[in-house]
């Protein structure tokens, strides 16, 4: 990961979270810039985008053919599927 400048600003916890929950509520309804414009408080758009870019890399979120960002993670699905024995790399 490449080194960030000083004027680059990390996103507080609190804004991580409203931006995944507002996600995860409207999953596939909206692109970026109107996600962003719709979010339910306030957000600097570079603070958004690096927020979307961890989403997107951790892999929480994705972009279908539209352009709409779309809610992936499934930790309970993860789950289900890591303690299947016949699933193991061997």
């Amino acid at each position: 990961m490449p080194a960030r400048s000083p004027s680059t600003h990390s996103p507080q916890l609190d804004t991580i979270r409203m931006v995944e929950e507002f996600i995860r509520e409207h999953s596939g309804e909206y692109k970026r810039r109107a996600l962003w414009e719709n979010l339910p408080k306030r957000v600097m758009y570079q603070t958004f985008k690096t927020i979307i870019e961890y989403l997107d890399e951790s892999g929480k979120i994705a972009s279908d053919s539209q352009g709409k960002i779309c809610w992936i993670h499934n930790p309970d699905l993860v789950r289900k599927y890591a303690l299947r024995e016949d699933l193991r790399i061997r």
